[in-house]
């Protein structure tokens, strides 16, 4: 019998923190997986090395749905972003040994290609609409077929989603030379302040839409995220606003732990929602899927338990009509990403996915065999996940203390990020 014989947790920071499970068999066999937390990376290296590691040694790497519930109900304490990222980083090295040792790319062994490609989003964004629309045609040069837009808002000094005004950012658009880029976390011992006003945002964005609509027409399919900053009152006025702007989603409207809140937001608007970046687990979206009070899944493999998990949880969304939206900004490595590619392919309801590009430092380290041609992604057709992790080359870039931003109201109030 084929048994776990080694299990290493390698944590590396190229452009930012990577969290990196690699399982090898006594065959020689590799799995990676990915199990990053942005901006708490080291509970879950903590969760894996202290108390995974030592029950995989010796297991059969090919009893991937045991483990997943061995880990999950073995440990009690269930649920919770820490927990599910370690079981998600266990599942998904177990899949890519599994498909490696079957020779064939995952998304095979997933029931095969659903799709030719995978239509995916990038991130634009701009302190004002020049520089937004900079943004957004740079994006349409690169391929892209849907954007998602997010902008500074008069009055406050840096907000979500704003390469421009990220104090991590490089330099972006054509003037700066550099990549477009959005990372939010903050290299640091300290996270970075940010402001809010929610009433200036909701009158200034309608606007924004309107005006991207009217410079780039009908047809471009446009995204925005809300990022959990608004009641459900709020976000209904704000979905209902966007109506003429025929939005593909409007995403995290309000923070949806609270999932009867949607009712009410779903009452009053038509604009297609998608929820649960921040979600683990299938209980997180009960009410939402079984009600229909959103459109999208938005949760990603890396931190709802691997790709075990995020299948039932869309396969449980399919008999809703309710689609695929997989997270996938540059904090998932590009073994999630890679993970995310292979079920994207193999589902039926697949909706979009989000991409941003990794930075060159980060693609020496995971070398990747997933394609971008047309405005499609494709996880390529490599035996496993199609990924390789050059260990001395991580070793190069160790661990940075770093801390995703947090909100204060004009008041001082801590509101939500």
């Amino acid at each position: 019998m084929t048994t776990i014989e080694s299990a290493e947790v390698i944590v590396t920071s190229p452009d930012r923190n990577f969290v990196t499970l690699r399982l090898t068999t006594d065959e020689g066999l590799v799995g990676l997986g990915d199990a990053t937390l942005n901006g708490r990376e080291l509970a879950v290296v903590s969760y894996l090395r202290d108390h995974v590691v030592p029950l995989l040694l010796g297991r059969d790497p090919h009893r991937i749905e045991d483990t997943w519930q061995f880990l999950y109900r073995g440990a009690y304490w269930r649920r919770g972003p820490v927990t599910m990222a370690a079981i998600a980083a266990v599942d998904v090295a177990l899949w890519d040994l599994k498909a490696r040792a079957a020779g064939m790319p995952l998304y095979q062994l997933l029931g095969g290609a659903s799709r030719t490609g995978l239509l995916a989003y990038g991130h634009a964004s701009g302190r004002d609409l020049p520089e937004l629309f900079d943004s957004i045609r740079d994006h349409l040069d690169q391929g892209y077929r849907a954007i998602r837009i997010q902008t500074g808002v008069p009055g406050l000094q840096t907000i979500y989603g704003v390469a421009s005004n990220a104090r991590s950012a490089e330099p972006t658009g054509a003037a700066g030379g550099g990549r477009y880029d959005y990372e939010p976390a903050g290299r640091g011992a300290q996270p970075q302040e940010e402001d809010w006003d929610t009433r200036a945002y909701l009158r200034h964005l309608p606007g924004v839409f309107e005006a991207v609509r009217g410079e780039f027409g009908p047809e471009l399919p446009l995204l925005h995220d809300g990022h959990h900053r608004m009641t459900p009152i709020e976000a209904a006025r704000l979905g209902k606003a966007l109506e003429p702007y025929d939005l593909f989603w409007l995403e995290d409207c309000t923070p949806a732990e609270n999932q009867q809140g949607l009712r009410l937001v779903r009452q009053h608007t038509t604009t297609p929602l998608a929820i649960g970046e921040v979600f683990n687990t299938v209980w997180d979206y009960q009410t939402l899927i079984t009600e229909q009070l959103i459109d999208y899944v938005r949760s990603a493999v890396t931190h709802t338990g691997g790709i075990t998990a995020l299948r039932k949880i869309l396969d449980f969304a399919a008999q809703y009509q309710i689609k695929s939206g997989i997270h996938g900004p540059t904090d998932i490595s590009p073994v999630g990403m890679a993970a995310a590619l292979h079920l994207d392919l193999a589902i039926h309801n697949f909706g979009i996915q989000e991409y941003m590009k990794h930075g060159a430092k980060t693609d020496q380290v995971f070398q990747q065999s997933f394609r971008w041609e047309d405005g499609l992604l494709h996880p390529g057709d490599q035996p496993g996940l199609g990924v390789e992790l050059d260990v001395d080359e991580a070793g190069q870039y160790p661990y940075v203390q770093a801390y995703l931003p947090y909100n204060r109201l004009a008041d001082g109030t801590v509101h939500d990020w």
